[in-house]
């Protein structure tokens, strides 16, 4: 007889399967710190493991698509880590959405999170002000380099991790006559973002940067 739902634990801790910790410790590494691709000794370096728990853990994660062998040789991440990050994407949505419209009518400025996918900056949640005259229409979907724009700009500046530097200013980058504003969303593994805002006016960092990287900084603790 299987058990009834009432007599599972409450919470999900408790014991953990060592094999499971060390294939998810290769898959950080693979996104993160070994983002260009390792070689299995590389990995087994990393992990303070033998190269034959490391080949059994590839060959796992490889059957997933989760891993891939590159030309080169080297091990990277594969496109099943993509498929993953697409079926949880309406989560992220779910928890920033609150956080964006609460931002955007204290602007007043369109609101927006932007993820990173590809190399470029990815525009996955947009809240246009409730009281506004004006306002830039931002799309959900809309695409651009991470090296240009605001929210492309401050997820670049989440990589760096630089202590002191909070937000991106741009001015008429993307568009003339609109005015960006973007900080990083920090703090969550696996998750490169910004929240930013666009107006068709000029953004004070003063007053409109701490209110961005409060609300990047809510959203973050949504999804932990």
């Amino acid at each position: 007889m299987s058990p009834s739902p009432e007599s599972e634990p409450a919470d999900l801790g408790g014991e953990t399967s060592q094999t499971m910790d060390r294939g998810l410790a290769l898959l950080r590494l693979l996104t993160t710190t070994r983002s260009q691709g390792a070689t299995v000794t590389e990995l087994a370096t990393d992990l303070g493991v033998g190269r034959p728990v490391v080949y059994r853990l590839l060959a796992s994660l490889a059957r997933e698509d989760l891993v891939a062998r590159r030309a080169d040789g080297r091990v990277g991440p594969g496109m099943g880590l993509l498929r993953l990050a697409v079926s949880v994407r309406p989560l992220v949505v779910e928890a920033a959405v609150p956080h964006l419209r609460r931002l955007a009518d204290t602007v007043r400025a369109t609101a927006h999170l932007t993820l990173a996918e590809h190399g470029e900056a990815l525009a996955v949640a947009v809240v246009e002000p409730t009281v506004s005259d004006l306002h830039v229409a931002y799309r959900v979907g809309s695409r651009h380099p991470l090296e240009a724009g605001a929210a492309g700009r401050a997820i670049l500046l989440g990589r760096a991790d630089r202590s002191g530097e909070d937000v991106v200013v741009t001015d008429s980058e993307l568009q003339p006559g609109a005015h960006g504003l973007a900080a990083p969303v920090r703090g969550t593994p696996g998750l490169e973002a910004s929240v930013g805002v666009v107006a068709l006016h000029p953004l004070d960092p003063a007053r409109v940067g701490p209110l961005v990287t409060s609300a990047a900084e809510r959203i973050s603790l949504a999804l932990q």
